[in-house]
């Protein structure tokens, strides 16, 4: 397993929909949320995940994230991914709180690892090596999750602490 930076995110498109509709089947429909979805497609309608999740995923990768780093198996296949959103300036981050929107705030997104590899340990490797790039970059880790996901109680086990609840949110911070 590596971990490679993405210089061009959005060349990964395709590949990043699959990956994430995989992740999409192991957690029965649970992540990603899709809270924008009215009628959120069943685990197992791939067109109808790509259909609503493409879009929203090509601005992420095209205007939010700052950086993109993924985690291939020895045959080249996504098995994790990790993206850090540093800069807030002119960004629209309604889901960020004001409290947090400054220059030392830096943010892990987009983490996930294919349900295929839980339990080995490679999201704690990519968390860490997230928090180390922030560290290195300036920046204190923050985390804004959802309340109820299994990935709540992974940050606070990994030593994230709850700063606030923020609008459906929770805002986790690694001190």
């Amino acid at each position: 397993m590596r971990i490679e930076r993405v210089d061009e995110p959005l060349s990964l498109k395709d590949e990043l929909v699959r990956f994430v509709f995989r992740v999409y089947q192991g957690t029965n429909g649970a992540y990603p949320a899709l809270e924008w979805v009215e009628n959120k497609p069943s685990t197992d309608d791939f067109e109808g995940f790509r259909e609503v999740y493409e879009p929203f995923l090509e601005f992420r990768l095209g205007k939010e994230f700052d950086e993109l780093y993924v985690l291939r198996d020895d045959e080249g296949k996504i098995a994790g991914t990790v993206a850090l959103v540093y800069n807030l300036e002119g960004k629209d981050v309604w889901w960020v709180p004001d409290e947090i929107k400054d220059g030392r705030t830096g943010l892990v997104e987009f983490f996930m690892v294919d349900p295929a590899y839980k339990g080995r340990g490679y999201g704690s490797r990519l968390l860490e090596f997230a928090i180390q790039r922030l560290r290195e970059l300036g920046k204190v880790p923050y985390v804004i999750t959802f309340p109820e996901l299994e990935a709540y109680s992974y940050y606070i086990r990994k030593g994230f602490t709850k700063v606030m609840d923020y609008k459906e949110f929770v805002v986790l911070k690694k001190a």
